[in-house]
This record gives C-alpha cells, sequence and structure tokens, in this order.
C-alpha cells in the first residue's frame, strides 16, 4: 500500500502540473492534494498506528468507520428487536407515550414466543373493567417506626445525579415529576437547586461520598444533612450502598462534566474525578449502620429511610436483617436495583459480570424481609430496566411494591441511546455539560413529555392488572407472570421462585436449606 501511495502521489503532482501548464487556475487542485499528501507522509513515518504506517491515507478510513459504527447499526442495520441495551420497539414505545402518540402496533408480536425465557401475563376470565379500579394507585411508604410516611406513585424516576445529567435534563425531569405527581430521586451527586426550585418530590440520594451533607474531610456531617433533609420537597432520604452499572464500585464524575456550580453542590473541590468511595465511612457493620438510620430518622424529622442496593454476597443482606430484628430498628424501604447496569459509566466488566439481576434479586430481598418477619414494615423498590407496563407488573409479581425508572425517564426527555453518557458529547443534551449541547434540551415540553409517559406507563400497568382480575398492585403475585423454560415446559414465577414462610429464618431450624449457608455466615456484628 505504501507503494500505492507513492503512485498516487506522483499521479496527483503530474496531473496537476500538466493542467496548470494549460491553465495556471487549475492550481487550485494543491489545495486537495496537498493535505492528503502530507497526511500520508506522516502516515508512513509514524510509528504508533501500524496500519496507518503499513496503508498510509487509506487506514485512516478504518478509524472513521469505527466511529460512526454505532450509527450505522442503529439507523441501518438492528431491527427493531436486535438493539441493546433497549431495542428499538422499547424505545419507540417511551418516545411514542411521552408525546401522546399512538402506542398499539399491527400484525401480531415480533417475538418469538417459543423462546426460551419468553414471559407473559396470565390474563383472566375474571377480568376487571379498566374503569372500577383506580387508574393512579399510591403506596404508603413509612415502617412504624416513620412518624412522616410518604405516599408515593407506582412508577417514578430513578437515582440520576446533577452532574451525570445536565441541568435542563434535572429541570425537566422535576418538573415532571410535579406535573404527575411521582418522585424524583437525586442520584448520589446532592441536592441541586434544580432539585428543588421546581416543586417535585426529591428522594436525596446518599451515597458514600456523603455530597451536600459532608465536611471538608469527605465524612458525613449531620449539619449538613439536617439542613437539606427537612426541607419540604424531600420526601425520603436513601442511603446507596451499591448500583447496578458499577456494583462495588462508587460512582464516577469524570473532570471533564465538575463545574464550579456542581463542585459546590456537592461540597468538593474542583480540578479532577469525583470518585466515590467504594464503602461508607459512617458505619462499618450492620449494627452501626442500624445507628445511622436511627440518626438520619431523627435529623430529617421522622421521614422515611431507606436503602438502595444491588445484591452481592447475599450474607451482607442477611446481616443487615439480622441487625434489624436485634435492634428493632427498621428501614422503611428498600431500592432494589439489578445488575443489568443504568445510567452510570462503567468499566465494561461491572456492567456485564457484577451484580444480581433484577429478578433474581427481587426474589431474594421479598424473600429475606418475609423470612425475617420484616415485610409489614418495608416497602420494596424496583429498579432496573423498567421501562413498559409490563415491566411493571413482572417486578410486582416478584415481590416489589414500586418501581423506579432511570433510561426511560431519558427516553422521555428525548435520548437516543448514542452511548455518550460518558464522553460529555450526549447529541440530545441530557448527559452533558457542554453548554451549547444542554441548550438544545427544552425543559418545559420536556417535563411534558415526562409527565405523559410516567402517565401512561401506570395507566398500562393498571389494565394489565384489571386483565388478570387484579384490582390493586398489591394483589399481585407470583402467580401472575409465566415463563418458558424450553420448547415444551412452562412455569410461573410462583413455581420457580416458591415464596418462604413468615418468620422461618428468625430460628435457625427453620430456615430453608437453599438459604441456610448464607444464614450462618450473616452476622449482625459485621459485612
Amino acid at each position: 500500500m505504501r507503494k500505492v501511495f507513492l503512485v498516487f502521489t506522483a499521479t496527483a503532482l503530474v496531473l496537476t502540473a500538466i493542467l496548470a501548464y494549460v491553465n495556471w487556475k487549475f492550481l487550485f487542485l494543491l489545495v486537495f492534494f496537498l493535505p492528503l499528501i502530507g497526511m500520508g507522509l506522516f502516515d508512513m513515518y509514524q510509528s504508533r498506528h501500524a496500519i496507518r504506517r503499513n496503508f498510509p491515507l487509506v487506514g485512516r478510513l478504518r478509524y472513521l468507520l469505527e466511529s460512526i459504527g454505532p450509527e450505522i447499526r442503529q439507523y441501518f442495520v438492528e431491527t427493531d428487536i436486535a438493539g441493546r441495551p433497549f431495542d428499538r420497539l422499547q424505545r419507540g414505545l417511551v418516545y411514542a407515550r411521552s408525546k401522546k402518540e399512538l402506542d398499539t402496533k399491527p400484525f401480531g408480536t415480533q417475538l418469538n414466543v417459543y423462546d426460551e425465557g419468553y414471559q407473559w401475563i396470565n390474563h383472566s376470565i375474571k377480568a376487571i373493567a379498566f374503569q372500577d379500579i383506580d387508574e393512579n394507585p399510591k403506596v404508603q411508604i413509612g415502617s412504624s417506626q416513620c412518624t412522616k410516611p410518604y405516599m408515593a406513585s407506582l412508577f417514578n424516576i430513578s437515582a440520576m445525579s446533577y452532574g451525570s445529567l445536565s441541568q435542563n435534563a434535572i429541570i425537566a425531569l422535576n418538573s415532571g415529576a410535579k406535573q404527575g405527581g411521582f418522585f424524583h430521586n437525586t442520584g448520589e451527586g446532592g441536592l441541586s437547586p434544580y432539585h428543588l426550585d421546581n416543586g417535585g418530590d426529591v428522594v436525596w440520594n446518599i451515597g458514600t461520598g456523603y455530597f451536600s451533607c459532608r465536611d471538608e474531610y469527605g465524612n458525613f456531617s449531620p449539619e449538613h444533612f439536617a439542613a437539606r433533609a427537612t426541607l419540604d420537597n424531600v420526601k425520603m432520604i436513601e442511603i446507596k450502598f451499591s448500583q447496578g452499572a458499577k456494583p462495588g464500585h462508587g460512582g464516577i464524575l469524570p473532570k471533564e462534566k465538575v463545574t464550579d456550580e456542581i463542585a459546590a453542590i456537592r461540597l468538593v473541590k474542583k480540578g479532577g474525578d469525583i470518585i466515590s468511595p467504594p464503602k461508607h465511612s459512617a458505619f462499618k457493620t450492620p449494627l452501626e449502620l442500624m445507628d445511622f438510620v436511627k440518626t438520619l430518622r431523627l435529623l430529617s424529622g421522622g421521614k422515611p429511610i431507606g436503602m438502595k442496593i444491588c445484591i452481592g454476597n447475599k450474607s451482607e443482606f442477611i446481616a443487615i436483617c439480622k441487625a434489624m430484628i436485634e435492634t428493632k430498628t427498621y428501614f422503611d424501604f428498600v431500592t432494589v436495583d439489578g445488575g443489568e447496569g443504568g445510567t452510570g459509566a462503567a468499566p465494561i466488566e461491572y456492567s456485564d459480570h457484577v451484580g444480581m439481576p433484577l429478578r433474581d434479586a427481587l426474589a431474594f430481598v421479598y424473600d429475606c424481609l418475609n423470612g425475617f418477619g420484616l415485610k409489614d414494615q418495608i416497602k420494596i423498590i424496583a429498579s432496573g430496566k423498567i421501562i413498559s407496563g409490563f415491566d411493571i407488573i413482572r417486578a410486582l409479581s416478584m415481590g416489589a411494591d414500586l418501581c423506579n425508572s432511570a433510561r426511560g425517564m431519558m427516553f422521555a426527555l428525548g435520548c437516543i441511546q448514542a452511548l455518550q453518557c460518558h464522553a460529555n458529547t450526549c447529541p440530545t443534551g441530557v448527559a452533558t455539560q457542554d453548554p451549547k449541547l444542554v441548550s438544545g434540551l427544552d425543559p418545559n415540553l420536556k417535563s411534558v413529555r415526562v409527565a405523559r409517559y410516567q402517565h401512561e406507563t401506570v395507566k398500562s400497568a393498571m389494565e394489565l392488572m384489571a386483565s388478570a382480575g387484579i384490582d390493586h398492585p398489591d394483589k399481585v403475585g407470583r402467580d401472575v407472570v409465566s415463563m418458558r423454560i424450553d420448547k415444551t415446559n412452562i412455569r410461573t414465577f410462583a413455581e420457580l421462585f416458591p415464596e418462604l414462610k413468615p418468620g422461618c429464618m428468625l430460628q435457625p431450624e427453620t430456615v430453608p436449606d437453599k438459604f441456610f449457608y448464607d444464614w450462618k455466615k450473616a452476622s449482625s456484628a459485621t459485612f
């Protein structure tokens, strides 16, 4: 290829010389040829890229095509059901509902209903007329120790920080939550004016970095916490242990996204990546965690206190349950995040191979709380690739009481799944701090779309419940959803995940065999 490039160079120069001899105006061709020749010569003598050295100039096409590969696949190659993490049908559903366009599809499903893992809802001959059930039910969150319980919607905005998302995106999400009467989780990036000034209900997510409630050394600050936790907008407090995108890793905000404002909101110094520690410093054992829960409940004025966790070592969650029993101190809610990943940028090994998937995690958390006799005190919130009414029903059937969505809400904002969330180059202005890109997102318009999407999705979930003869989310059990095991075998979730008897994990002699190893390993004195 080097010889080909040299032939091209010689030919270009000779051709230009001949044409210029006929008419000097043809010298303008040098404006086109000389940069190409210069790039080719540079490629021949540089040593960093073997492809460019062996294939001068032509080798550059490889990097160009690679850079636009995701766009080529998304717009020209992938089928309606082949896209990842969300396919075109899923994205299209959110777009249609957010714009209140027709969301029905003709000619039957595109899914192969005989594929292993295919799932469906078991409808009932005793189906209920949709107008006879509550179209927008509320779920009360608050244990017997909570003096300010909160009435939550069935479907809410999951944790996404200001910094990861743009100012306009946060404004639109919070305004949408205000319009639709559902809550907006702040993510671990702290409480910003954009979470508070628009009037939407807020769940304050407190991670290992203690953003907006930390001292100069990064430790938890009771004074900073109390000043913000008692604000009217703040309805619940969520202690974040781990998230589905990168469990056990800690959050990452690249320095390119760290503005003076973000540093001030988070109470950190500007100049580098903001990296949350992988574990908490305010407590070291499950028993100390219970003391921390009591502290937060007191400082917040009695608001619900919860935890967010992507399940890893089962014994650690069981240890927390044991600590709740021993101290008679209860969480008000547990947010279960699936290992399917989320909006946060993460190393690919963490996204692909760390953390329990949502379905299994929900079953495990519900069974533990039920087995320890704690479920009546604690609500379960599901978070992980939930964007449709069926996704909500499936989560409820596994033990959730309500659901959160992050990426679904991003689609409602206009996200096109460009997969540039970590690069500060999001073309829709959702996940960037570039002022030029952010300005393209109109918060007034997008807030309406967020509210519409939430409303239509809850409506869809309630219609599905009515078709199954169920009039309230509390009555969705594990027998509502079936799954194909192979070509000829079908099981309901009740058969695949049989429920434990309430209280069976309080004594060693009644602990089920599949839980016994982790139960014995778990101790309230250590994680």
